[in-house]
């Protein structure tokens, strides 16, 4: 759905965030009238100057209305400084305050929600669509208000000076009202693809930066530079369209004003040479700065309305976010204890997609201290249940419960503090090795991370790298391997001494050193809580009390490992066959 040039409830909504900064608002309509006054004022005592001192050859009263002129011009500058900052003061803070309210709102969204919502995207609406809210109070709304009232203003000392003057200029401004209106028009097409190919644009790079490896590991640096071109000349071309439409309208707007100061001056000098008095060479000289000052702030209003459209559009496509209701229902009353870590699903059914479950009514039960692998072939619906019982999606039927009680009854935050997930894919921030282990909790010492990295062994590791635990992995962790990420994600789980502990293919893309001190670490941080492992290698799945063995979504086999390699043609028994006995063998 395309946004409109002026959506009065966008308006509204907007204005609803100035209501903290009332008196400022105020003060920027206050000053944007003794602007208007003082701007208008200037012209009037030039035709004074000119009149009656100018003509009169009188010197001491020409000094005097000269330093009037210069005081009315400080006051005039003043209030353009106050005006300026002002309005400024006020976008920032308006847009700091959305976007923080966007940036939670999006934190409570539920995981399918980003499944589909391109990342570039969020990006460009986070960041340059809320500047651009900024604009509108900055280069639009008190701008527009300025220049309003001051062409009022102007009008008024027009009218009260000469009104045969004033009337040739008032019927030559429709003509400019007319061009300015198709210029509005056009502009807010254009302004619309502007945004959207700029969405685009992000999207792809953030996308390609981020799969860099990818793209360089398969040679495509030619075909994705391609692709970017293409982008790139639609960004291009929407861009050119607005410079085409800006190139034909402002010349146009300049003939048009000066065609009337030459009627002006015409007809003005006309009066004058006639010998009629009520027309004098005072109101020449002032009408040429009226005339600017009145046609200067009609043209620009097109501007200036641009760009508070191309806020207006960039509020709209903000706020849809602010109004997608797509949180995970934290309806929850009870704050989760310390868990037992009895867990069960009862006839559980999921699936990402609707009418395609993933898992299709599964029933399972862990034992408090329990630790049990669950196996299965790529899709059958192993992390599924992992995510299932984090709450990050909802399930379409069945119940989930730990120590007897539904998780729905829980609140979402104890919930998950009581939940500690390693993944394959360890995530790593931009910052150092203590602040990627703790996440900035201030619960959590330095103290308490090393005594963690002492028991499960990762101590010598991190005192290696520059800086120990002040060492910056950079972005994605990038500056760690694959294993020491996991390393440093197994201190991450049990530094939040977490009551449930889940490890998904967590030790399955590690060098052979690594896996030793995981397999240490996996003993500690298991011991005495219940655990859920998503297994890959042999020795996780024999050391299991349980092994849940899942395909297309169903349980199909579940016991010990001795128990399970006695059916010869069991499922598990083939799966171990084909790939756990190679890996022993080797």
């Amino acid at each position: 759905m395309k946004a409109k040039a002026f959506d009065t409830k966008v308006f509204k909504r907007i204005m609803f965030y100035t209501k903290p900064y009332k008196w400022r608002f105020n003060g920027v309509i206050i000053w944007a009238i003794s602007l208007s006054i003082f701007a208008a004022l200037r012209p009037y005592l030039l035709k004074q100057t000119v009149d009656g001192y100018i003509q009169t050859e009188d010197e001491k009263g020409l000094l005097y209305y000269i330093i009037l002129m210069g005081v009315v011009l400080l006051l005039e500058v003043i209030s353009q400084f106050y005006f300026v900052y002002w309005s400024n003061w006020l976008g920032q803070d308006i847009v700091r305050d959305i976007r923080t309210k966007l940036f939670k709102h999006m934190l409570s969204f539920r995981m399918k929600y980003f499944d589909n919502a391109p990342v570039g995207q969020l990006v460009t609406r986070s960041v340059s669509d809320i500047e651009a809210i900024a604009r509108i109070f900055s280069q639009g709304l008190f701008m527009i208000i300025s220049d309003l009232m001051k062409m009022v203003a102007v009008l008024g000392f027009m009218f009260y000076m000469n009104w045969s003057l004033t009337w040739i200029v008032i019927v030559a401004m429709p003509i400019l009202v007319i061009a300015t209106r198709v210029f509005q028009k056009k502009m807010q097409v254009a302004f619309e693809e502007v945004r959207t190919q700029i969405s685009n644009l992000n999207t792809f790079v953030q996308e390609r930066v981020t799969g860099m490896k990818i793209v360089q590991l398969f040679n495509r640096e030619d075909i994705e530079a391609e692709k970017f071109s293409e982008i790139n000349a639609k960004h291009n071309k929407a861009w050119i369209k607005t410079v085409w439409y800006n190139s034909i309208f402002f010349p146009i707007a300049d003939i048009i004003s000066s065609l009337t100061l030459a009627m002006v001056v015409w007809y003005g000098g006309s009066q004058i040479l006639g010998g009629n008095t009520n027309t004098t060479f005072g109101d020449l000289f002032s009408y040429t700065m009226f005339i600017g000052m009145l046609f200067n702030p009609l043209r620009q209003i097109a501007d200036k309305f641009n760009e508070m459209q191309m806020g207006m559009i960039a509020a709209n496509r903000v706020f849809d976010i602010l109004d997608t209701q797509d949180q995970i229902q934290d309806k929850g009353s009870l704050i989760a204890p310390n868990f037992k870590g009895e867990i069960e699903f009862k006839d559980v059914h999921f699936g990402y997609i609707e009418n395609e479950e993933v898992i299709k009514g599964i029933n399972l039960k862990v034992k408090e201290s329990e630790t049990i692998a669950i196996v299965g072939a790529t899709g059958a619906g192993k992390s599924t249940i992992i995510n299932l019982l984090n709450r990050f999606y909802e399930i379409n039927s069945g119940v989930i419960c730990i120590d007897g009680e539904n998780i729905n009854s829980y609140t979402l935050e104890s919930l998950r503090e009581q939940i500690a997930v390693v993944l394959q894919d360890v995530f790593l921030f931009a910052d150092t090795i203590y602040n990627n282990i703790t996440l900035n909790n201030p619960n959590i010492t330095k103290e308490d991370v090393i005594t963690a990295s002492k028991k499960i062994g990762v101590h010598n590791f991190i005192m290696s790298l520059p800086n120990g635990y002040d060492y910056n992995v950079k972005e994605r962790g990038v500056m760690l391997s694959s294993g020491q990420r996991q390393l440093i994600a197994f201190l991450r789980a049990y530094v939040s001494n977490p009551s449930i502990l889940i490890l998904d293919e967590a030790t399955s893309s590690i060098d052979t050193y690594s896996e030793e001190l995981i397999q240490g670490a996996t003993e500690t941080i298991t011991k005495g809580r219940t655990s859920i492992v998503i297994a890959h290698r042999l020795a996780t799945i024999v050391n299991a009390d349980k092994i849940i063995v899942m395909d297309k979504g169903l349980i199909v086999e579940q016991g010990s490992h001795f128990e399970l390699l006695r059916n010869e043609n069991g499922f598990y028994k083939r799966l171990y066959d084909s790939q756990f006995a190679v890996e022993k063998a080797e």
